[in-house]
């Protein structure tokens, strides 16, 4: 059941514009097909995503409140959850909002590499397009007449990671060195595990981009490119104005 709506609401739309994307595209130029179809998913998910980083953005605008509520209720946990909770009402914010935008991505990206999966190296699985969407028989794997996206690439594989890190890089403050956390200070230790899986979160990446056909990291690197361009016209936004926006939840 779930794998029939997966397939009729995800797998096939998306091989369907892929498809359509290619066979208009001057030179039938699958990469250019890709980053195309890339963009018009980011336009579709730009709502939530733009939530998301409105939500991280005033979470880090909030952050020294946050601090002043750990260290008043340091000794005392409860106290500082109920008081963090209800530091997030008064200020109409939703911490787990931030999260659902990634979330929802997941699919996508699965349905993507099923999609260039299958369509680069089983040409049956054409017979899946829409009646109005021509058949060209098979894929042509070459972006721009030289990269091969059906097979795996370390350049693409590393841009991937080095857009990933800088994205990261981009919802963190400059701030000064945290000093060592003692053993039972958990936010200190918080802090230092989120600071850490911002480089850790691209090697991740790089690895997993390996794994994969370079028509997916090429996907991961157009998305993750858009994505700053998003955060940066959220982020570039001057602080009062953004105290006077509409709150976020």
């Amino acid at each position: 059941m779930l794998g029939d709506l997966f397939r009729t609401l995800l797998y096939q739309p998306l091989l369907n514009l892929l498809v359509f994307f290619y066979n208009i595209i001057p030179g039938h130029d699958l990469g250019i097909a890709i980053i195309v179809l890339t963009v018009i998913l980011r336009f579709i998910l730009y709502p939530l995503s733009a939530k998301s980083v409105k939500s991280q953005k005033a979470l880090q605008d909030l952050q020294p409140e946050l601090e002043k509520i750990k260290k008043q209720y340091q000794n005392d946990k409860e106290g500082m959850s109920r008081a963090t909770m209800e530091f997030y009402r008064k200020n109409k914010i939703n911490p787990l909002s931030s999260c659902l935008p990634i979330l929802i991505q997941f699919p996508f990206l699965i349905a993507i590499y099923q999609v260039l999966r299958d369509g680069l190296n089983n040409p049956e699985v054409l017979k899946l397009l829409y009646s109005f969407v021509h058949n060209p028989g098979k894929l042509d794997p070459y972006f721009l007449n030289f990269l091969d996206l059906g097979a795996r690439n370390v350049y693409l594989a590393i841009l991937a990671g080095v857009t990933q890190f800088w994205q990261s890089r981009m919802l963190m403050k400059k701030k000064k060195p945290a000093a060592r956390a003692s053993g039972n200070d958990f936010s200190a230790i918080a802090a230092n595990m989120t600071s850490q899986m911002v480089y850790i979160m691209p090697v991740l990446t790089i690895f997993i981009a390996l794994s994969f056909p370079a028509g997916l990291s090429l996907y991961w690197v157009a998305t993750t490119l858009f994505s700053i361009v998003q955060q940066w016209l959220v982020m570039r936004k001057d602080p009062d104005k953004d105290k006077e926006s509409s709150p976020i939840s």
